[in-house]
């Protein structure tokens, strides 16, 4: 039980520097609310999920092929470059105060969350830091270690997600419909800048991979 929560603050940890997940789900919950700021977060939990099982099947070194991996920048750039765009663009819609009913649906805050998730920044930091920790404590005559400290670091990185998401759906009960605009606004500029560095990182990438 020490091993779990270890990995527990180990989660905590990986979840708290502000990424792309992070300001997305900050940015819903402003606007929607808890639920639409979680489903966000467990946009990104899945893909989180799904990276767990390619670690522990052996499927991980595919993903650090520069072939695969290289057009994988490329991919995450446009990904965030249109929901950073849509965040700008619809600031003012889809804003919900205090006593009145979301419009936007949760399934549409989910796969938000699920795309910014693929982004190669994500899968990139889940191979190289996370990865190298799964797979380390993986033991095939013990599965069930691993399993203990995947899911350590899952109810971190899920206790950081309640706990922000807590904090601002409180916070939102303060603010005016004009400051929640502008805060999907700078939310989506900061989306736009971690698009500009994917697109950065892809021509880093491409150039070393034709050199």
């Amino acid at each position: 039980m020490e091993l779990f929560f270890t990995y527990v603050l180990i989660g905590l940890a990986i979840a708290m520097p502000v990424g792309a997940i992070t300001v997305e789900m900050s940015k819903q919950g402003m606007k929607n609310g808890f639920l639409h700021g979680w489903a966000v977060g467990l946009g990104g939990m899945t893909i989180d999920l799904l990276l767990i099982a390619a670690l522990y099947l052996g499927l991980a070194s595919v993903l650090q092929i520069p072939f695969i991996q290289v057009p994988m920048w490329l991919v995450g750039a446009v990904f965030l470059l249109l929901i950073g765009y849509d965040s700008i663009k619809n600031a003012d819609k889809d804003i919900t105060l205090k006593g009145e009913r979301p419009t936007k649906s949760i399934l549409s805050s989910y796969r938000n969350g699920f795309l910014v998730a693929i982004s190669p920044g994500n899968l990139v930091f889940w191979l190289s830091v996370f990865g190298t920790v799964l797979t380390q404590s993986y033991d095939t005559s013990e599965p069930a270690q691993f399993f203990m400290i995947a899911s350590g670091i899952m109810t971190g990185i899920l206790i950081h997600d309640i706990g922000l998401l807590t904090i601002i759906a409180f916070t939102r009960k303060l603010m005016s419909r004009n400051m929640i605009r502008i805060f999907s606004i700078l939310a989506g500029i900061l989306l736009l800048g971690f698009s500009l560095y994917f697109m950065y990182e892809f021509y880093i990438g491409i150039t070393e991979y034709i050199l």
